[in-house]
């Protein structure tokens, strides 16, 4: 970058190093992952047995009220996708034999948790659900849903939306989420601990809605609620060049940076200090009826992930206290069996200093367990073995961008996996000796992805940080467990609602 642009990066408050980076890789690409195969079950993935899900219903929910444990739902911005079929019909010609999507929107309309609210806006406006469905005035009863004179769904988060209905009355995803807390991530003291990362702009709605509960609920389950917020951090946006791989200027002569996808929120994820963090999507919530398989399984993975953790934490202070052929044996066993970790071909022949360095290096590491599910076409990152710079192997979620479908090698695994992933995570952030891990260390930066959108009418370059949970966590210690397609019910389309495990 030439002097002007290095002063205008450091105006805008963005360090010009790091955008120096950015723009290289806009240039170079980002490599693709070498693949050694998929995992599957019984070869990276593990399969939980009824006796398996019992101890950990057991010995879960005690190991857990006497450590520190945080639900961190990533809950950023608008749910404008959700409608986007409903938006374009709003600004197409009102013909609805032209959108299968509409139409099954408005003839399954009285099954949504909003229609009560929605009748009331348009009852206000002089009008109602039935009198416009009798006018076969459709784009009115669009308009009040997502325009901010009336419910204002299209601007809102999907976690304020009104996804599921009770006899006592509606819930949003926010609300789902506290409920489901209460009945896995109850830690010391009997605190559930919440952290949703949110919008600047939707902040306060949030704390209105949460705020509207948390009494209730403490009252109800004898808990205590702890409910925090974060915003992505502006320092982590990205900067858009055009398709020349030049910094893309806007009119007044700034450059454009972008939020960079929810890699960012790996900043947000770093100050959150616990020694157990579930992760989960804002919008991947279920009514009351279906929840036990979530719940069952949420303890299954936090407890899995705990008793591993304590043979890692043996096997490093161990190591700590000698350096033995005995102590490296038990080091070694743990990384293969309990961490399911693959050694480099050549590590029986490595020196013993050499081999207590490698595995020390890999057992103190954060730890993830990642719940998978069985691949029914939907989309999301699938898990896969990949090969290492020290010849070792680990498991990684890859998205499709970061496999070279050119290479025969590559797409046969891809075409061989059985499972993706669909956020459901546990980590475990602090150490053997209690310190909090530096999380950004643990992120492979050669894993980014660059998309091309548009602004203003002139393409350009965007790029994103490596995601949340794939290059993000790339030098975690990873386990992956088989988890019921029951527990994996997410809301990308208004009229996902629709679907029976919502209703």
């Amino acid at each position: 970058m030439n002097t002007e642009l290095i002063e205008l990066v450091k105006k805008q408050g963005m360090d010009p190093e790091t955008v120096s980076e950015q723009i290289e890789n806009f240039k170079t690409g980002f490599p693709f992952l070498e693949i050694t195969g998929p995992a599957t079950p019984n070869n990276g993935i593990r399969i939980m047995s009824d006796e398996d899900l019992d101890h950990f219903q057991e010995t879960y929910p005690k190991k857990a009220a006497e450590i520190e444990v945080v639900k961190f739902v990533p809950a950023s911005g608008a749910a404008s996708r959700m409608f986007k079929d409903l938006f374009a019909f709003l600004d197409g010609d009102g013909d609805i034999s032209k959108s299968g999507f509409v139409q099954k929107f408005i003839d399954k309309i009285e099954k949504f948790a909003f229609y009560q609210d929605l009748d009331e806006v348009l009852k206000s406006k002089g009008t109602s659900i039935s009198d416009c469905l009798d006018r076969k005035d459709y784009k009115e009863i669009l308009a009040a849903l997502l325009n901010d004179d009336g419910l204002g769904y299209g601007s809102l988060p999907k976690g304020l939306l009104k996804f599921h209905s009770y006899e006592s009355g509606t819930r949003t995803p926010a609300f789902e989420h506290l409920i489901e807390g209460s009945q896995y991530a109850v830690g010391k003291g009997k605190i559930v601990k919440i952290h949703f990362t949110v919008s600047p702009e939707h902040e306060e709605k949030f704390r209105a809605e949460i705020d509207s509960i948390v009494p209730h609920l403490q009252k109800e389950t004898g808990l205590k609620f702890e409910v925090s917020y974060s915003q992505q951090k502006k320092s982590t946006d990205t900067i858009a060049v055009t398709m020349d791989n030049e910094p893309f200027l806007e009119e007044d002569g700034s450059i454009l940076f972008r939020p960079a996808g929810h890699g960012a929120l790996l900043e947000n994820l770093n100050d959150i200090d616990a020694d157990l963090i579930f992760i989960k999507n804002i919008d991947n919530v279920v009514p009351d009826r279906i929840k036990q398989a979530t719940v069952e399984y949420k303890q299954a993975i936090g407890g899995l992930l705990l008793e591993v953790q304590e043979r890692v934490f043996e096997a490093l202070e161990e190591l700590e206290t000698e350096i033995s052929p005995a102590a490296i044996d038990r080091a070694k066993k743990v990384y293969v069996e309990d961490l399911g970790g693959k050694l480099p071909a050549r590590f029986d022949g490595m020196p013993r200093m050499e081999q207590f360095s490698f595995l020390k290096g890999k057992l103190n590491r954060p730890i993830r367990v990642c719940g998978m599910v069985k691949n029914t076409g939907e989309p999301g990152g699938g898990p896969f073995w990949i090969a290492e710079e020290d010849g070792s192997q680990s498991l990684q979620i890859l998205e499709t961008a970061q496999i070279n479908l050119e290479d025969p090698s590559s797409e046969r695994h891809l075409q061989a996996a059985t499972h993706f992933n669909p956020v459901d995570l546990v980590c475990g952030t602090r150490n053997y000796k209690g310190e909090k891990f530096d999380l950004i260390q643990y992120r492979d930066m050669k894993t980014g992805f660059i998309t091309e959108k548009s602004k203003s009418g002139r393409e350009l370059k965007a790029l994103e940080l490596p995601g949340l949970w794939n290059g993000s966590m790339a030098g975690w210690n990873t386990l992956f467990v088989e988890v019921p397609l029951i527990t994996f019910n997410p809301v990308k389309t208004v009229n996902d609602l629709l679907r029976e495990e919502h209703q």
